[in-house]
């Protein structure tokens, strides 16, 4: 039984029922939300109103052109190893002090659930949303270097943003709970006006 609580905005970030609709389909199907939207709609704003309504925290990734999904994961500081080998007098045989966990996998490694905010994904090469996926499906990993294996403590919440810079793969669309965040209308708009700035 899911017994996450329906996500009706916070006090600071209004919704609307579309919107409330995509959220609470993804929290209950435990699928990634993917919110497209122009610059300045609300799209990371949303991650964290989330999480606020949650009460949990949130893991922000933001996603670059040269992004691999497996830097998500962690990273294996070579460089720093061979330095403290070389110059430290420094036992590198440890090779664990070396891994750092990125965004993803500090997700995994999370003793509560947490949101996962992967934004602009649509800044990172065509194959970037599938590997994606395949690791957010699969909820664990190896660290190739030291054969320890990540296994997820608790499914992340994941929000996804994109710009609309580029296409997404269909396989990747059809895997996300989609939502499409447009531009407030007037009245609307005069509502969050209201709330951030009620002396104007």
């Amino acid at each position: 039984m899911n017994d996450t609580p329906n996500f009706r905005g916070t006090d600071d970030y209004l919704t609307d029922p579309a919107l409330e609709s995509a959220v609470n389909c993804a929290l209950a199907l435990q699928k990634p939300l993917l919110v497209r939207g122009e610059p300045g709609t609300g799209k990371t704003l949303l991650a964290d109103a989330v999480a606020r309504a949650l009460d949990t925290r949130l893991i922000h990734w933001a996603i670059k052109s040269t992004t691999k999904a497996e830097t998500g994961l962690y990273n294996y500081d070579a460089v720093s190893r061979l330095y403290d080998s070389r110059f430290q007098d420094k036992d590198v045989t440890d090779i664990s002090q070396y891994i750092r966990l990125g965004p993803l996998g500090e997700a995994f490694s999370a003793e509560k659930r947490v949101v996962l905010l992967i934004d602009e994904v649509d800044k990172a090469d065509i194959e970037f949303p599938n590997d994606l996926l395949h690791e957010l499906d699969r909820m664990r990993f190896v660290i190739r270097e030291t054969g320890d294996e990540v296994i997820a403590k608790h499914r992340p919440v994941v929000i996804i943003t994109s710009n609309n810079e580029k296409e997404l793969p269909d396989p990747f669309l059809r895997r996300c709970i989609f939502h499409y965040l447009e531009f407030p209308q007037p009245e609307f708009m005069q509502q969050i006006l209201d709330v951030h700035h009620p002396h104007l």
